[in-house]
Order: structure tokens, then C-alpha cells, then sequence
């Protein structure tokens, strides 16, 4: 394959086509199998049946270095490119604008309104006029080419995702995506070795990481609070049927529309992310395979039918994604990681973010936690307790962080725009993106096959085995 050479047709034509068909036109299916819908639970069963931690089954061979532990060249300004202008990237603009170092200088958004409110943003904070690019969906090439830009933000919707990260790589620029970084397993391999042949960054901007109880969990892991660990859950619960089907808060139904083509988790990461930390997953152990079970799709079916319409578009739509997803990940340790996944029902929202081991557990919303010798008489304890001595530095510096999420946007960004200064390695890379969203197709695919495991391959391709630096990260001098 030519990486230089253009992906046609365009998924994006493909996807519009695809509305009411389950899976079609994507290719989903298992490593080193066909599609999912065709795997037999007895053939998936036996994929994974000789899986370990070493197992390379499906591996394609490295085309590049790796980029674990490579750092960001040094610099004393961030020149960013901003691509998709919508609900978040509208918002996260105002964060890069607030940070020392960080100039603004292209932005890109079909919608020409956004664009223009978004350049008047820059204006304002005393930047130059950036670039904009509003001609059509693949103006963003155009950005991307630019000699002026170090950096490029995606916040568009996922099956474009790929595509833009990939533009992003190969023309120079380090580049950070919105979750899920890709939605197919050939995709996420690609962005792996683009990343290795191009040696630019490809970062899926996980903000629930860098969230302070998520961060005050991950110093205590690693600190020996937890003991041994032995298992861990996170999740996406979170009751999205108003905005999915809002004329207004989406650019479109791309969001509801998912939920015609996939049976899976479709919104890992945030839960899975700061999990995969917790347990040094891909800096000590991995992810070796997971097994997935998907209730009946009703939620969004049912909302409709009490809010919207008769003659509205969303009729023509059958829904097909699992109202609730349960998905168990194993890791080469022996740990377990528990996912959810839940935006068609109700449902107050839940991260759930829980980690236990020999010597107690944590478990979020509402935050509570047990830990020998510290607590007894089985009665939770006060986590606020462990502020002090466990809070990460960066939430020692930023008690009060401006931005969306309580702050977790800001110290995300502050972090990552800090390390591409200063010439540091970044706390996650490419092989965190891949294995973060991997749970997207293979979900799915597990799901097809009535719960039957799927290997989760390294996409490290044996480095998970250093031990290295990642969220926990140093406070530079």
C-alpha cells in the first residue's frame, strides 16, 4: 500500500449510505479473521483459546521505530491547527488560548459560521487572524499541509476521525484525536505504523485521565495503597437520548446514527483509559482479550416514539446498538477490567472508575474507598483524606482549572501543550489510543459471536514489557 496515495472511496460517503444496515460497509470483524458477522462463536472461541501475553497471533510486522518514549521536539511556541468547530472544539479553543507558548494559527470547519466565531475567538485573545478552511469536508487536507503548524486538534465526528489523523501524520504534524481515535482495527493499525514510520505523535486526547480523583487513584496505585491489583471497572453511562436526537446540539444524527451500524461498546475510552493506568497497561502488562454481552436495543426505539414526530427522519432509522454493553477485559497479569457502556437509557451519569486489590478498594460516584489498615468494621472511608499526600502535582499547581469537565479539559491540555515545549514524552501515545479503542470493533465483534472472547493484540508489539513513565508523570524541573 501507498501511504502517500488518497483512500477512495471516501468511508464518509460510504457511511451516509449505510444508516440502516447493521454493520455495513465498515468491515468489522476480529484480528486475523473475517467480518464479525460471520465468525461462529465456536471459531472466535478457539482464536483466543491459546492467547498469552507474548502471543503475536495477527501481528503485522513493525514498518517503523517505535515511538514509546520518544520525545516531542522542543519549542518555545505550539503552533496549532484546529479541525472541527462544533460543540468541543468550540469549547476547547478557549483552553488552547489561555496557554503560554500556544498560537492558534489554522482553523477548519465546513459549517462557515462556526469557523468565523471561532477565528473571532483568536482575535479577541490578541493572535494573529488564523487560517480558515470551510471549503467542503476535505478542506482539512489543506490545513494539514501547512509549513506553520506543529500540532493538530481533531474534534470531529468518529468515522472521520481516522482519516484525519492519518492526513495529520503524513504531512509532518503531531496530532491529537478526540475518542474513538478510529472505529476499525485495520484503522487502528494504521495510525500505530504512521505514527512509527512518520515519527510524529498520534494521541487520543483521553481528558478523564487527567480528571483529580482519577489522577489521585493512579499516584495511590503506584504507591503500593491498593496492594496487589487484582481488577478494576469503567464505563460511559451516561443518558444521551435528548441530544442524540436534538436537531440542533449535533451537526447532524452522525452520533445517533452509530447506533444503526454497531451491536458494541461505541465509547470506551473513558473508562477504560484511566483503568489501563491504574494497571500499567502497555508499561508493565496489556490487554490480552475481551469478551462482550449486549442487551436488547430499545431505549432510543422507545424515546422516539413518546418525543419525536411523525415524519421525522429519525423514523427511517432501525437501531440496532445494545442499550447496555458489558464487556470483561483481561490483561496478560491475570487482572480483570470491567467496561459499560449505556447512553439510551436513564441513567444518572457514571464513570463508575473503580480499582481494587489485596489491600482494599475505591469506587467513584460518589467517591468512597477501603483500604487496610486505614479503614475497618466495613464502613467506606473519606478518599478527600488522601488529597494531600496523593494529589498529583498538576492539580497542585491548577487547584481551579478553567474548562469543561471540572477542569479535566484544561489539565489535559495544559499538560500535553507543556510537554511539546519543553521537548518531553508524552504520557500516552499511539499504542494507548489503539488499545483505548480497540473495545469498539471487537466489542462488536464479540457481541456477533454471543459473548465469545477476542484477542486484543499488542500493538506495542512487545515494549508493554519496559517499564516507562505515563500519566504519572514527573513534574518537570
Amino acid at each position: 500500500m501507498n501511504d502517500n496515495a488518497p483512500r477512495t472511496p471516501s468511508r464518509r460517503s460510504v457511511l451516509r449510505t449505510t444508516a440502516g444496515v447493521a454493520g455495513a460497509g465498515i468491515g468489522i470483524g476480529a484480528v486475523g479473521a473475517g467480518p464479525a458477522e460471520a465468525a461462529a462463536p465456536e471459531a472466535a472461541e478457539a482464536a483466543v483459546t491459546a492467547v498469552t501475553a507474548d502471543d503475536t497471533t495477527g501481528t503485522p510486522p513493525r514498518r517503523g521505530a517505535t515511538m514509546a518514549g520518544i520525545p516531542f521536539e522542543g519549542r518555545s511556541t505550539v503552533r496549532v491547527g484546529i479541525v472541527g468547530l462544533g460543540n468541543r472544539g468550540a469549547s476547547m479553543i478557549d483552553l488552547f488560548l489561555t496557554l503560554p507558548g500556544v498560537r492558534v494559527v489554522a482553523l477548519c470547519d465546513p459549517v462557515k459560521a462556526k469557523t468565523e466565531r471561532a477565528a473571532a475567538k483568536v482575535v479577541a485573545a490578541g493572535q494573529p487572524s488564523p487560517a480558515v478552511y470551510t471549503h467542503g469536508e476535505d478542506d482539512y487536507e489543506n490545513l494539514c499541509k501547512r509549513s506553520d503548524l506543529d500540532f493538530v486538534y481533531v474534534a470531529t465526528p468518529w468515522e472521520v476521525h481516522f482519516e484525519m489523523a492519518r492526513a495529520a501524520m503524513l504531512n509532518g504534524k503531531h496530532v491529537g484525536v478526540e475518542c474513538p481515535v478510529a472505529m476499525r482495527m485495520e484503522d487502528l493499525w494504521e495510525l500505530v505504523d504512521l505514527s512509527e514510520q512518520t515519527r510524529r505523535h498520534c494521541m487520543q486526547l483521553e481528558n478523564c485521565c487527567y480528571g483529580r480523583n482519577e489522577m489521585r487513584v493512579l499516584r495511590m496505585a503506584h504507591a503500593g495503597k491498593f496492594g496487589d491489583l487484582l481488577h478494576g471497572a469503567g464505563a460511559y453511562n451516561h443518558d444521551l437520548r435528548e441530544l442524540m436526537f436534538s436537531p440542533t446540539y449535533y451537526e447532524g444524527p452522525w452520533r445517533r446514527l452509530w447506533h444503526t451500524r454497531l451491536r458494541g461498546d461505541l465509547y470506551p475510552n473513558h473508562g477504560f483509559g484511566p483503568v489501563a493506568n491504574y494497571m500499567d497497561v502497555n508499561r508493565g502488562d496489556r490487554v490480552t482479550s475481551i469478551s462482550s454481552f449486549g442487551t436488547p436495543a430499545l431505549g432510543l426505539a422507545q424515546y422516539r416514539a413518546e418525543k419525536m414526530p411523525p415524519g421525522d427522519p429519525s423514523w427511517k432509522e432501525t437501531y440496532i446498538e445494545s442499550d447496555r454493553t458489558i464487556s470483561l477485559v483481561q490483561t496478560a497479569k491475570g487482572r480483570l477490567i470491567r467496561l459499560e457502556h449505556d447512553v439510551s437509557t436513564p441513567h444518572p451519569y457514571s464513570r463508575i472508575n473503580s480499582l481494587g486489590g489485596t489491600r482494599g478498594v475505591f469506587e467513584d460516584y460518589p467517591a468512597r474507598i477501603y483500604l487496610e489498615p486505614d479503614h475497618q468494621g466495613h464502613q467506606w472511608g473519606d478518599f478527600a483524606a488522601y488529597a494531600t499526600e496523593f494529589d498529583h502535582w498538576l492539580w497542585k499547581e491548577h487547584a481551579n482549572p478553567p474548562g469543561g469537565h471540572g477542569g479535566m479539559d484544561y489539565i489535559m491540555i495544559f499538560r500535553l501543550m507543556q510537554c511539546m515545549r519543553l521537548g518531553l514524552v508524552p504520557d500516552f501515545d499511539v499504542y494507548d489510543a489503539a488499545t483505548w479503542t480497540a473495545p469498539v470493533p471487537l466489542s462488536h465483534a464479540s457481541i456477533k459471536a454471543k459473548g465469545a472472547p477476542q484477542a486484543i493484540p499488542d500493538f506495542t508489539r512487545g515494549e508493554w514489557k519496559k517499564t516507562r513513565s505515563g500519566v504519572d508523570s514527573a513534574k518537570p524541573a
